[in-house]
């Protein structure tokens, strides 16, 4: 069973990813830090200011205070607020809004999704216009149990990623409500909600 990321996120095979368009969106974040380096070196540097392998568009605006750790691609428009934190390999497309005390760590987030403020987001990929309320949380790790696997619920099928760290596919226009957990491993099509509060895990059926 395949999962592709196009079928979740339409800019996708238009993007700088669309090389890996034949990867499963946990295979796209294994070594997003090799791969954000690569995508580096593909940027017009005449767009960018550069700087120990953290490309910030010249449109963007970084508040004083945000913690940034390369390799890490900011595009146009976008916005970091004080007290962010990038770090592990992070390619963000314009638009996009990572607010006070938000952590986002090997993620690739498409245009004008926002983490408002105190998010984690490890190990990602969130399509376009998706927002996380306050709180919200896509974890990347199952510390609660043994095995560390992650899986990924297809159709009716469990499937094994061969991951021990995969977050999430958020699909275009995705929601997650303040303080909402979506457990490792998760698949949300396009305009999936998840309400406040409420956990969401694809391995319970």
């Amino acid at each position: 069973m395949t999962v592709k990321i196009s079928d979740y996120i339409a800019e996708a095979a238009h993007s700088p990813l669309a090389e890996w368009a034949g990867l499963t969106p946990w295979e796209v974040v294994t070594n997003a830090p090799e791969r954000v380096r690569h995508l580096l070196g593909q940027l017009a540097k005449d767009q960018y200011e550069v700087r120990d392998d953290i490309a910030i568009h010249r449109t963007a605006q970084v508040e004083a205070g945000a913690i940034l750790k390369g390799p890490l691609i900011i595009g146009p428009g976008c916005f970091i607020a004080a007290g962010a934190y990038l770090r592990g390999g992070c390619w963000l497309a314009q638009n996009c809004i990572i607010g006070p005390g938000a952590e986002l760590k090997s993620s690739f987030v498409f245009s004008g999704s926002k983490l408002a403020h105190f998010n984690f987001v490890g190990d990602s990929i969130l399509g376009s216009g998706v927002n996380l309320e306050a709180g919200s949380i896509i974890a990347n790790y199952r510390n609660e149990r043994a095995d560390k696997g992650v899986n990924v619920r297809v159709g009716e099928a469990l499937v094994a990623t061969g991951c021990d760290k995969f977050g999430a596919l958020l699909g275009d226009g995705a929601r997650l409500g303040a303080n909402a957990v979506v457990a490792p491993g998760g698949l949300l099509l396009p305009g999936a909600v998840v309400r406040r509060l409420a956990l969401y895990d694809g391995e319970v059926a």
